[in-house]
C-alpha cells in the first residue's frame, strides 16, 4: 500500500479544528442529555381551592347521633329554617368562597358589647392558638351572625343556648369562664376581635359555621363539608344552598344583648320584684384573698386535746444529728 503524502501545515490545522468541533459537539450533546435527565418536571398548575367531604377524614364517624350534647372543643348545631321559595336545596359550589367584610352598625354600646363577646369567644376557644386559628374562630362567629339559622347579634351567637343544657359554644356553659383570663392573651384576642369587627376577613375558612378540635369527633361532621384546618380546629360549612353566599342574608343592625351566659330567670314573687341578670364584666376582676383575721390581744389557751402528741423517737436515737465534740 502506497504511503500517503505528508500533509502540509494548513491541512493539518483544518483537520485539527474539525476534530475539536466534533469532540466539542459530542460533549455538548452529552451535557444536554444529562441536563434533560436531571431536570425537574414542570410544576403542575395550582389546583383550585375546593371543599372536601368530612367523611374522607373521619372514617370512624359513620354513625350520626341525634341530639348529642356539645362536648368541649366543638361548636353546636342549629336547626335550619325553611328554604326560601324557588330555591333548590342541592344547589351548591365546592369552591371555598370568602365571606363579605363584616360591617358593625349600631350604637357605641353595641360596639362595646360585640367586641367583648367576640373577644371572649376567641379567648376561650383559641386563646393559645396562632393568629390563623384565632381569626378562623372569629370568622365563624361573624358568619353565624349573617346566617338565618343563628341570632343576628354577636353576643347572641356567642352565648346561644347557654340558658339550656346544650350550648352552641361549649365554653359558655362548661365552667371554662370561671378561669380568670390571662391579661396578655386576652389583649391579643381582643386585637383579633377588633380587626374582624372592622371588616378583616379570614378568607381561607370560607363560609364555615362549625368547627371542632382534633380531640373530638362530633355527630355532625359527615353531614357538613370541611373547608380547612387552622390552629387546633377543623372547620365546616353546610352542604347545599345553606352553605352558599346567598344563604348568608341576615343583616346586622345592632341591638346587642348583655354580654355573658344566659340564665333562666326564676318567677318573681311579686310583680315589682326585679331579678338581675348575671353578666360577664368587661374585664374580669382579679381574685383578692380574704383579709386575715386580726390577732387577739390575749392568746386563747389551746385545748388540751389539740396539742401535738409526745415524741415517738426512741431514747437511743434522741441525740442523733448533734455535732460530735
Amino acid at each position: 500500500m502506497a504511503a500517503l503524502p505528508p500533509l502540509n501545515r494548513r491541512t493539518r490545522r483544518i483537520a485539527g479544528a474539525a476534530l475539536l468541533l466534533i469532540v466539542g459537539g459530542a460533549i455538548a450533546v452529552r451535557a444536554g442529555i444529562a441536563a434533560r435527565d436531571h431536570r425537574d418536571p414542570p410544576a403542575p398548575p395550582p389546583a383550585a381551592a375546593t371543599g372536601y367531604e368530612a367523611d374522607d377524614h373521619f372514617p370512624g364517624a359513620a354513625q350520626l347521633l341525634a341530639d348529642a350534647p356539645v362536648r368541649r372543643g366543638e361548636t353546636g348545631t342549629a336547626p335550619l329554617p325553611a328554604l326560601p321559595a324557588n330555591v333548590d336545596a342541592d344547589v351548591g359550589d365546592a369552591s371555598i368562597q370568602p365571606a363579605r367584610p363584616f360591617v358593625l352598625r349600631g350604637s357605641q354600646l353595641d360596639r362595646a358589647r360585640a367586641l367583648q363577646c367576640l373577644t371572649t369567644a376567641i379567648y376561650y376557644e383559641a386563646g393559645n392558638e396562632p393568629d390563623a386559628g384565632q381569626r378562623a374562630v372569629a370568622q365563624v362567629v361573624l358568619n353565624r351572625v349573617r346566617h338565618p339559622a343563628f341570632p343576628a347579634t354577636v353576643c347572641g351567637v356567642v352565648f346561644q343556648g347557654s340558658d339550656r343544657p346544650v350550648c352552641q359554644f361549649s365554653f359558655a356553659c362548661d365552667g371554662a369562664m370561671a378561669r380568670v383570663p390571662a391579661p396578655s392573651v386576652w389583649l391579643r384576642s381582643r386585637r383579633v376581635a377588633a380587626r374582624a369587627l372592622s371588616g378583616d376577613v379570614f378568607a381561607p375558612v370560607g363560609l364555615a359555621t362549625h368547627y371542632h378540635t382534633y380531640a373530638v369527633t362530633p355527630s355532625w361532621n359527615r353531614a357538613l363539608v370541611m373547608t380547612g384546618v387552622f390552629g387546633a380546629h377543623f372547620f365546616h360549612r353546610w352542604k347545599g344552598w345553606w352553605g352558599t353566599p346567598a344563604a348568608f342574608s341576615d343583616r346586622y343592625i345592632g341591638m346587642e344583648p348583655m354580654p355573658g351566659p344566659l340564665r333562666p330567670l326564676p318567677a318573681p314573687s311579686t310583680p315589682e320584684a326585679v331579678v338581675p341578670v348575671q353578666t360577664m364584666p368587661l374585664m374580669p376582676a382579679p381574685v383578692v384573698a380574704p383579709p386575715m383575721p386580726a390577732a387577739s390581744p390575749t392568746p386563747l389557751p389551746e385545748p388540751k386535746d389539740t396539742l401535738p402528741p409526745e415524741s415517738q423517737v426512741l431514747d437511743k436515737w434522741k441525740d442523733s444529728g448533734k455535732p460530735l465534740r
